[in-house]
């Protein structure tokens, strides 16, 4: 007999579970699915998020893009940006959307992005005049993230060496070149790494001679078994980038590159200004508004700059009338009692001064047309000033005050002999715009010269971390190394000189005045930079060392990386480097205002 089974209760159950089951999935299902469209804004934001960043570093570049098209764009930017405070700054002639602050203000597209990532920054300029840096503040912008990142940027210049050098061949005004071969057709010296040959008094870096920094040439290194511990970049486009081969063109001893891949090509010639008359400029009070805000002292004439370490300055000037000049002409001018009071800068004892601070002192030459506010009559001289006949080379020179032994060059050991003879190379011309610097400087400025820089004893800083110093020579800038007329020194001490500066010869070179006379005089020591058109011998040597002049200890000044002294020149092509990043909170949202 079969046994029937009732399964109605157990389909009932089967249901449930089965409902119960297909619930849970379809929960399951919508917890995936909102997991993912969850983690694919949570992606298009993280991607929104890193997109706004690299949006805020194209802002920069661009930027960078206009310097270098403009150097002066340093001067555009929106003055209603609060980063600004303290800038000088205008709308630039043709409008510039990245300018735009607040929620009304525009952003500037990301080329490429198609719109989706824009971008907007603010300038300070506030810098830019004492120490050449300007600050960005770049915000960008995709979607509804922003990121906001903070640049220094410096423009890229000589100070960026410890050593520079258009030719690597001494000054042609001092050894004059006749072989044809040095120049092309135009009548302009080559470059060795263009052909030129022959005569052409070339200089090499020798054995003693170690470099502590970074060094450039426009043109073909040669160097014996010198020592570089730094970069060393040359415009030689081929390889190999530097010779071992002495000034005669014999090979020598190999130098020796601490770091690895150098020397290398610098990319091209890195060229230089003309002259150094635009930080004359810097004196006028006519561009107040605009180019010269704060204008610096002008000086006529031979001009003597004795620095003390409390700050000031001794300034003997007879020839200046007029310390600041009120147009290009210089038909008007001013007398500020911050750049000396006229009468002690006229006389023996001169005007001691507090040192102008973050800003130029130009010494120009006396003026020849009769409208200038500087001009003196050709026959006429201030009072106790004396110009020596041009005559021979131990009379060529001037005087300056009374006594038994008067300023000036060349120098007297007494009223009535002169013991130091000038080299017919170096004339002390008694209405040339030439400086002669001395003493502890304490303070941040630049001295330029229309005409030379002689540098008559120890230039230091008092605080080598806070001072900072140039020299600008439109010609040569000179370390003085007087000899009498036999050639003897006048100083045959070794204890070397020390200079601390950045030092630039516009049109000739930086080189020790007698450095193949008589004996050596120990170390020359340059803590700072150098750049010069032509390449100046400090000293002479053989195999044994040195046997005139001066022995050569070049270092860098690490703070030229990141700022340069007031007003100092810059290469006539330049380009503009970014020293430090980092980001920061982000200042304005995705509709423009302020966070």
């Amino acid at each position: 007999m079969a046994v029937m089974h009732d399964h109605k209760g157990e389909d009932g159950a089967a249901l449930l579970i089965v409902l119960a089951v297909a619930a849970v999935l379809t929960m399951l299902m919508t917890l995936l699915v909102g997991l993912s469209i969850n983690g694919m804004r949570q992606a298009h934001a993280d991607s929104d998020w890193n997109a706004a960043l690299a949006a805020a570093y194209a802002g920069v570049d661009e930027y960078q893009s206009r310097l270098s098209d403009d150097t002066s764009y340093y001067r555009y930017g929106n003055s209603a940006s609060g980063f600004s405070t303290g800038s000088t700054l205008s709308p630039p002639p043709i409008a510039n959307p990245a300018f735009g602050v607040g929620a009304g203000g525009s952003w500037a597209t990301v080329p490429g992005s198609a719109g989706d990532a824009q971008f907007r920054y603010e300038v300070d300029n506030s810098l830019y005049p004492t120490t050449g840096r300007i600050r960005i503040r770049s915000t960008g912008k995709v979607g509804n993230a922003t990121r906001t990142v903070i640049a220094d940027l410096k423009q890229q210049g000589f100070i960026d060496f410890l050593y520079f050098t258009d030719y690597e061949v001494q000054d042609p005004s001092i050894a004059s070149r006749t072989d044809s071969s040095c120049y092309n057709s135009a009548g302009a010296l080559k470059y060795a790494w263009e052909g030129r040959s022959g005569n052409c008094n070339e200089i090499s870096f020798g054995g003693s001679d170690e470099s502590n920094g970074p060094v450039h040439s426009n043109d073909t290194i040669r160097a014996c078994g010198s020592e570089f511990n730094g970069t060393v970049t040359t415009a030689k486009p081929t390889a190999p980038y530097y010779l071992n081969k002495d000034a005669s063109g014999s090979t020598c001893a190999a130098a020796h590159f601490a770091l690895a891949g150098y020397p290398t090509y610098s990319g091209g010639v890195i060229g230089m200004p003309a002259t150094n008359s635009q930080l004359k400029k810097e004196t006028r009070t006519d561009l107040t508004e605009d180019d010269v805000p704060r204008p610096g002292c002008l000086y006529t004439g031979p001009t003597q700059f004795t620095f003390f370490s409390n700050g000031t300055v001794n300034i003997k000037s007879p020839f200046t009338k007029y310390t600041r000049i009120g147009n290009a002409n210089a038909t008007t001018g001013s007398t500020p009692a911050e750049c000396g009071a006229i009468a002690a800068l006229q006389s023996p004892d001169g005007a001691t001064i507090t040192v102008p601070e973050n800003n130029v002192m130009y010494v120009q030459n006396v003026p020849a047309v009769g409208t200038d506010v500087n001009y003196w009559n050709a026959s006429a001289n201030p009072t106790d000033f004396t110009c020596t006949s041009s005559g021979s080379s131990s009379g060529r020179g001037w005087t300056f005050g009374t006594g038994r032994y008067p300023a000036g060059y060349p120098v007297k050991t007494s009223s009535t002999s002169t013991t130091e003879a000038a080299p017919t190379s170096t004339t002390y011309d008694c209405r040339a715009g030439d400086v002669f610097v001395k003493g502890q400087f304490d303070g941040a400025a630049t001295i330029a010269a229309e005409n030379y820089v002689f540098i008559v004893g120890d230039l230091t800083y008092a605080d080598e971390q806070d001072d900072i110093l140039g020299l600008v020579g439109n010609n040569a800038v000179w370390v003085y190394n007087p000899v009498n007329s036999s050639g003897r020194l006048l100083d045959r001490s070794d204890d070397g000189r020390t200079i601390e500066a950045a030092i630039l010869s516009v049109a000739h070179t930086f080189q020790v005045q007698n450095y193949d006379k008589d004996t050596k005089r120990g170390t020359l020591t340059v803590r700072g930079a150098i750049a010069q058109r032509y390449r100046g011998p400090v000293g002479t040597g053989n195999s044994w060392g040195i046997v005139t002049g001066f022995a050569k200890n070049y270092v860098y000044d690490e703070r030229f990386k990141y700022k340069a002294p007031p007003k100092f020149l810059n290469p006539v092509t330049t380009t503009y480097g970014v020293t430090s990043w980092v980001e920061t909170a982000a200042v304005w949202a995705a509709d423009g205002s302020a966070r």
